[in-house]
Parts: C-alpha cells; structure tokens; sequence
C-alpha cells in the first residue's frame, strides 16, 4: 500500500494566503482600516498600518480608542476564524476561489469583549496577536495583546468570549 504524494509546499501556500485573503477582504471594515495579517503556518499577526484618519487626539497624537478596540476585536475573530477552518483549509474541502466570490463559512460573533487600554497608542504601524484560550463546539475565549515597537510593551490588551458558528458552514456572504 503506497502513501499519496504530498502536494507541493507552494500549492498548500498558495491556498492558505488565498484563504486567508478571502477571509480578510469579506469584511469591508478591516479593508477602511488598512488591517492587513501576517500569516507563520496557523498563526496570525495582525497589523494596523497607520494613516492619519486614525488619529483620535491630535494633541498628542495618539490612535484613536475605538480604532484600537476594533484592531483588537477584528485579530480575536479572524485568529478564531482562522483556526477555527484550518483543518479544512488544510484538507482542502475549502475552496479559495469560491470563498473569494462571497461562499464564506460564517464568522464567530462577538458576545462580549473587553478592552485594556495601557498606554497611548503612538502614530505609526501597531501589531496585535491573538491566543484562542478555550474553543468549544459553542461558544470560544480569546485573549488578544497590541503592540508598535516592542513586544514586551503593550498599548493595550483585550479579552473576549464568542459564539462559535453552527450548523450549515457556507453561506452568501450577503447573508448572515
């Protein structure tokens, strides 16, 4: 009995970055605030790239608030998400192209989440990096921490809880 070749590394590439394109492109927000991710084997690193409508204190300047907590909340989703299909994407029952032209599995919703903001948020690129706590059939924790220049520095720290999608996986992406 003879083992099926593996694919190719640059095919299982290139369908990750497709997946994870279609995922991120779904959500018209994230595109309004330039969050793009960077994408090690499963892991996630989102990235804010700044622009000056981010600014919420031009005094200081620093990011704005709310700016921040959707930076937060938009890498807890797409981090959960994105663990959440990385068996199928890595099966390849997913297929990229059909996620690009709107069949997307559904999103987890946010029950409730909590943002720490520790210190200002300073005019240039922020990084965040999510760490699924527990993920349940129903319901998920997520703990997610921000940074600029320095890991060990955080801007600001949130936790959240999620309600884990159920039943038909696809759906149109005008509905929800």
């Amino acid at each position: 009995m003879s083992r099926p070749r593996p694919e190719p590394m640059q095919v299982v590439k290139q369908r990750r970055d497709a997946a994870l394109t279609a995922l991120v492109d779904s959500v018209p927000y994230i595109r309004f605030l330039d969050i793009s991710f960077d994408r090690r084997g499963d892991e996630l690193t989102g990235q804010l790239n700044f622009d000056q409508k981010l600014i919420g204190n031009p005094y200081l300047p620093a990011i704005h608030g709310g700016v921040t907590a959707a930076f937060l909340e938009v890498t807890a989703v797409m981090t959960l998400n994105w663990l959440h299909l990385w068996p199928k994407i890595e099966a390849g029952e997913l297929d990229p192209s059909e996620m690009a032209a709107g069949k997307l599995p559904r999103q987890p919703k946010t029950i409730d989440f909590t943002v720490d903001y520790l210190r200002s948020g300073l005019p240039r690129d922020a990084y965040a990096r999510a760490t699924v706590a527990r993920s349940g059939r129903r319901f998920a924790s997520v703990r997610v921490e921000a940074w600029q220049d320095h890991k060990d520095k955080l801007f600001a720290q949130a936790t959240g809880h999620f309600l884990m999608p159920q039943g038909g996986e696809k759906n149109d992406a005008n509905t929800s």
